[in-house]
């Protein structure tokens, strides 16, 4: 069973710095996708970044400069270093790892609540 755990969401000054992090766990084929992707009330969820099994970045243009995407330990985890925050980044913030070549899957985990205000 898939399972990912977010961790490292909290309040946060305009200007400051969070890092979140998700473990995944019951993963057993390569070829994977991991990313972010953040929602706030009333609206989709939307791409945060996302990062390849081979190593390929890919960024909101709202973030881009300001997060940095990075994966670790064979794609069991990632992490999203969020600089410069800014109170238009509150949201809740999802993990997610998807493989688009047979088997194909999509999990999300719980979520993590990130604040950004003064």
């Amino acid at each position: 069973q898939v399972q990912l755990v977010e961790s490292g969401g909290g309040l946060v000054q305009p200007g400051g710095s969070l890092r979140l992090s998700c473990a995944a766990s019951g993963i057993t084929f390569s070829g994977t996708t991991m990313g972010w992707y953040r929602q706030t009330p009333g609206n989709s969820r939307e791409l945060v970044a996302t990062v390849t099994s081979g190593g390929t970045t890919n960024y909101a243009e709202s973030v881009e400069g300001r997060f940095t995407i990075s994966a670790h330990n064979a794609m069991k985890t990632v992490d999203l270093q969020m600089d410069g925050l800014r109170p238009e980044d509150t949201a809740v913030y999802y993990c997610n790892v998807r493989r688009i070549y047979l088997p194909k899957f999509n999990y999300w985990g719980q979520g993590t609540q990130v604040t950004v205000s003064s």
